[in-house]
């Protein structure tokens, strides 16, 4: 089994990362294609930046900031390990900061982040700071926007992956914006979409920001169990929610809850 999820717009790149000293870092597939996106990037003025990315004057100084500083080699002191860097919602459900050894090795193979730069990474993938969505219409010398930068690429790289892992299921804990960016007709696996609701008025509804931090839980709950099948996870009870066979139709497993802890 083999879950996607999407990266965060918060980074933390300040506190201190207490990654086991038997780990070892790994730096992304994708680095030649990132360097062919940061140097389109570099020609766009903060202004531009702001503008395309849809952020505020003082975001788009920062990312073109980012853009310019960016630089190969990626080492301990210029990145840190994906799964340590991205701060947002799903990441506060999958406290990456308090993960062992075994639970990395075990995240390092079986989860997957997709990326509007760097295309997919591996948990302990070495990034260096950027903003860049995988929705940007950023005009680029492949394409109209990212999804035809990255093309099959990174379809491709699931499948070798899940060969890899003699798998054919795919469990996808990424937004829509995110999985857009995967080719389920090429891919040779199984496509598994939990999804998360809470009762509200009377009706189990998809609410935002549980249903990111959820996805983040159902993750770290694999990865503390070692979860190998798919079916596994209908088990999941996590954040109180629990799977509901009532409201799950194929693989769109719905898992809900009454009231939030």
């Amino acid at each position: 089994m083999l879950i996607v999820i999407s990266p965060a717009k918060t980074l933390d790149y300040e506190s201190p990362i207490h990654l086991l000293p038997e780990l070892e870092v790994t730096r992304p597939d994708f680095l030649g294609d990132s360097s062919e996106l940061i140097k389109e990037l570099r020609e766009l003025s903060p202004q531009q930046i702001s503008s395309l990315m849809k952020i505020s004057d003082k975001l788009g100084a920062l990312n073109y900031d980012r853009f310019q500083q960016w630089k190969r080699p990626f080492t301990a002191k210029n990145a840190r390990p994906a799964l340590l860097a991205f701060k947002g919602d799903v990441y506060t459900g999958l406290q990456a900061e308090n993960m062992g050894k075994r639970d990395f090795n075990y995240a390092q193979k079986h989860l997957r982040i997709l990326s509007g730069l760097y295309g997919l990474l591996r948990p302990l993938d070495l990034m260096q700071p950027y903003r860049l969505e995988m929705g940007t219409r950023f005009t680029n010398a492949r394409g109209k926007n990212l999804y035809e930068f990255w093309d099959g690429k990174i379809t491709d790289a699931l499948n070798k992956q899940l060969q890899s892992l003699k798998s054919k299921e795919l469990v996808n804990l990424a937004s829509n914006e995110y999985f857009k960016s995967v080719r389920p007709q090429a891919l040779q696996a199984e496509v598994i979409t939990p999804q998360f609701r809470d009762l509200k008025n009377g009706q189990y509804k998809m609410i935002s920001f549980y249903a990111k931090r959820a996805r983040g839980t159902m993750s770290r709950w694999a990865i503390d169990r070692r979860v190998k099948k798919a079916e596994e996870l209908k088990a999941f009870d996590g954040d109180g929610y629990r799977y509901n066979a009532g409201l799950s139709k194929g693989n769109d497993w719905v898992f809900t809850r009454d009231e939030a802890p």
